[in-house]
């Protein structure tokens, strides 16, 4: 009889737990990441890039908070008043709080400007268009919801930048 309201209880603790902690939202070692309700309150509603304001689109937003505090943040941005040769390879705004590791390449914490561009890249621009670096990205085809933009945890380690089914793997 006691071992078997231990196992009632047992079963029931697993259960809370999973329910309490989606995989989806916990990442490796505490970390945390962000849905654009989370970023709605850390991002602005414009942003600075290229001598122009432009507006941002939190719905379309996402990022990871370290489990010491620190965030990387981004959120696609309205293009639309850059020249072509701007919004082609400026479609989000990226912060990053402390160094990561993206596409395998090192960044330094900054603002910065990001664009999925064909060739299966990703171009990474400082606030005023200057090429900083540009990674290889990959697509995702078994991804079940794609959206204009998200971050994701990546199964092997880190986390997946995403625009629609194509991704690139950052972390810290």
């Amino acid at each position: 009889m006691r071992l078997q309201s231990m196992l009632k209880w047992t079963a029931a603790a697993a259960l809370a737990v999973t329910m309490a902690a989606p995989a989806a939202l916990m990442a490796q070692g505490g970390d945390t990441v962000l849905k654009p309700a989370d970023t709605q309150k850390l991002l602005p509603a414009s942003v600075f890039y290229r001598a122009q304001s432009a507006t941002t689109q939190l719905r379309n937003s996402g990022g990871v908070k370290f489990s010491d505090g620190y965030y990387v943040l981004t959120t696609m941005v309205d293009t639309s008043g850059y020249s072509s040769d701007v919004s082609s390879k400026y479609q989000a705004y990226f912060i990053t709080e402390v160094a990561i590791k993206l596409g395998g390449q090192s960044l330094p914490a900054g603002i910065y400007g990001i664009g999925f561009v064909a060739g299966d890249k990703l171009v990474v621009t400082d606030v005023g268009a200057h090429d900083v670096l540009t990674v290889s990205t990959a697509t995702d085809e078994g991804l079940k919801r794609p959206t204009p933009l998200q971050v994701l945890v990546d199964p092997a380690g880190g986390y997946r930048l995403y625009a629609g089914r194509r991704y690139v793997i950052f972390s810290r």
